[in-house]
């Protein structure tokens, strides 16, 4: 039985980062920043009420009779009384004999296209352990960009315009964009474990180590994109988010309406066509929330039974980074064309190079990963060297003129040079037949 890790990783972020919101609230109250005291709150409490609702989701709390749990999940203590009932469960574990097991089958990761299934007995204790992971992985996720990506936005904002970093700020941003690293690195390996739930995944340090890099790049890059850029146009700060955020939430939406699929009615038999419909716009929100800060790994998909694409589309994730990449340049020419005497002493253009290479540093630990490090690749039908050369090809039949084009271009240069040549052979015969006029041409 595994070691509950992931568990007290996001209960020790979750705490920390709150214990210093709340800490940094007072000071902005006892500076009299109001508006930011009332911010950093709302971006504190709001994830915090989310996470409890998950958590009571995932478990059923609901319709059990567990009035207390239910009542500390109100006064916000549900993780801590959820880490402590995974560390009770894991300690007492083999103590006492199961009445029964359950068995579980799995495939191996393909040897020499070979896949063999193995069976394994799962107890209750373990069994009880694999929700509890799965619900604070869920949990983390919806802190770190619900949560902690506005959260870091904010302060480094407030940073840019007071032009000081205290230290109290300084150490809740780097808790926020630990959260918002540690919550793109379990939506990873949720999707991965998600899309191939038949086989035996074993993720290694080296995978680990690759996706820590790719999304501390990627998120890095992206929040000091944002803040730049609504420091020197607050006016189309709000336009810029609100595009890119409605964008992504209706997406799945859309491609469900065309689907014309019917509406999905088994994520949760005591819930009603209301409460569905409620679950599945959190679930978009969730979605739009993410993917404004990385690309999520997850792809929603309304009308599959598991809520989730389970295929790996390239072309997708290729759209994706060349126009975030393509946003983030203009964002950053916007900052550098209107930027203020607060930036007299930044070298905007070595600032604008760093940007640009840290993000393409992102997307460079991303194919890394992809190709060498992924736990299934084994099982992909294609690899990210061939989906790209696929889509350079795509780019140049695009680009390349229509054949139309080019053959009549070359008729025409033909032509050209044919009518040339009838006109200095018809020089050269005249010259041939009038020897006397070239010579007195010539004199």
């Amino acid at each position: 039985m595994k070691f509950p890790g992931s568990v007290l990783v996001s209960l020790v972020l979750f705490v920390a980062e709150t214990a210093a919101a709340l800490c940094l609230s007072g000071a902005y109250r006892s500076a009299g920043d109001r508006m930011w005291q009332w911010l950093t709150l709302l971006f504190a409490l709001l994830p915090c009420a989310l996470v409890q609702l998950s958590l009571v989701f995932i478990h059923r709390d609901v319709s059990r009779d567990r009035p207390l749990v239910l009542l500390l999940h109100l006064l916000q203590l549900g993780p801590l009384v959820r880490c402590v009932e995974v560390f009770y469960i894991y300690f007492h574990a083999g103590r006492v004999e199961e009445p029964y097991v359950s068995i579980t089958k799995k495939r191996q990761m393909p040897k020499d296209g070979y896949s063999e299934e193995i069976e394994k007995e799962v107890g209750q204790a373990e069994g009880k352990l694999c929700t509890h992971r799965s619900a604070f992985s869920r949990a983390s996720v919806i802190q770190a960009f619900l949560g902690s990506a506005p959260q870091l936005t904010l302060q480094l904002y407030i940073c840019v315009l007071q032009q000081e970093i205290t230290a109290a700020r300084s150490v809740f941003m780097v808790l926020s964009l630990l959260s918002i690293v540690y919550g793109a690195l379990r939506c990873n390996i949720l999707a991965i474990k998600i899309k191939y739930d038949d086989y035996d995944v074993s993720v290694k340090p080296a995978a680990y180590l690759c996706i820590f890099m790719w999304r501390s790049f990627e998120i890095a890059t992206r929040v000091t994109v944002l803040v730049l850029f609504s420091s020197v146009l607050q006016i189309w700060t709000l336009p810029v988010v609100l595009v890119n955020f409605f964008g992504f939430f209706f997406y799945p939406w859309i491609l469900f309406w065309q689907s014309k699929s019917p509406f999905p009615e088994n994520i949760e038999k005591a819930l009603s066509r209301v409460g569905t419909t409620i679950v599945l716009c959190l679930l978009t929100f969730l979605y739009a929330g993410i993917n404004m800060f990385c690309w999520s790994a997850v792809q929603v998909k309304l009308n599959d039974p598991d809520l989730i694409n389970k295929s790996q589309n390239w072309y997708r994730l290729t759209v994706y980074y060349m126009l975030r990449f393509i946003e983030n340049a203009f964002l950053l020419l916007m900052w550098y064309i209107y930027k203020t005497d607060i930036y007299l002493y930044v070298c905007a253009p070595l600032l604008v190079l760093q940007l640009l290479i840290g993000y393409c540093m992102a997307v460079l630990f991303m194919l890394v990963f992809y190709q060498f490090c992924h736990p299934c690749k084994k099982l992909f039908s294609s690899s990210v060297s061939e989906g790209l050369l696929s889509c350079f090809k795509f780019l140049c039949f695009i680009c390349k003129p229509p054949k139309s084009t080019i053959l009549t271009d070359k008729a025409e240069v033909k032509s050209e040079n044919t009518d040339e040549a009838r006109s200095s052979s018809k020089t050269i015969d005249s010259q041939k037949g009038n020897p006397h006029q070239s010579v007195s041409s010539n004199a």
